[in-house]
């Protein structure tokens, strides 16, 4: 194994959660008078921390968005997760050959820890992600594209950014990945390579990972 971390985004790339969360945030936007379709939500939002659907939303509307939508945006999506919500296929396996391997991990989401958390005990993900190996952009303020979130990992797992390798599957998380100086590999389950530039390689299948990070 060439690198020290494997840093893991989580929506999209360890929970199957993009097609829920998407869908339910379009709706949402559309009912609040923001028209919003799922290709739009995919588009703007894939990726990205909660405050950036409300500072486009004022930037192109002039209008803030109610007082009470992080609260049930989330209500909304935690409901779905409970009833739908499933890890990406393949990836226990990869995480049971990075513990074999004694390769050290974590995940950095834009999502906030409860979400995350909500995510992992759903799909039994969390008794793969110890409590210190968990960040969110709650802890560092700025979301994805900015560096933030992808550097703190890095600092508190003990590994120096050049070191480190992210595997993401938005054009917000390689764009961090990159400019925290850090390697990263995109996944393509719902995003095609093409529109996800930058990342030092590509894979459509979680079997063919541990390929490209040896």
């Amino acid at each position: 194994m060439r690198y020290d971390l494997i840093i893991f985004d989580n929506d999209g790339v360890l929970v199957d959660s993009e097609p829920i969360s998407n869908t339910i945030l379009s709706g949402y936007l559309t009912e609040l008078g923001h028209a919003t379709s799922y290709e739009d939500s995919l588009r703007d939002y894939m990726g990205a921390a909660v405050h950036r659907v409300h500072d486009l939303i004022e930037e192109r509307t002039g209008r803030k968005l109610p007082a009470d939508f992080d609260e049930t945006l989330h209500a909304r999506i935690f409901a779905a997760f409970e009833r739908e919500l499933q890890p990406v296929p393949g990836v226990t396996d990869v995480l049971g050959k990075l513990v074999a391997e004694g390769v050290p991990y974590c995940v950095a989401s834009s999502g906030t820890h409860e979400r995350i958390r909500v995510g992992h005990r759903r799909t039994g993900l969390d008794e793969w992600f110890e409590e210190e190996w968990v960040f969110s952009a709650e802890d560092v303020g700025r979301g994805k594209p900015a560096p933030d979130l992808f550097l703190r990992a890095a600092e508190r797992m003990g590994v120096a950014p050049e070191r480190c390798v992210v595997i993401e599957d938005s054009r917000l998380g390689i764009e961090a990945a990159r400019a925290a100086g850090m390697d990263v590999y995109a996944f393509t389950a719902m995003t095609p390579a093409d529109r996800l530039e930058g990342a030092n390689g590509h894979f459509g299948d979680m079997g063919q990972l541990l390929g490209l990070l040896a």
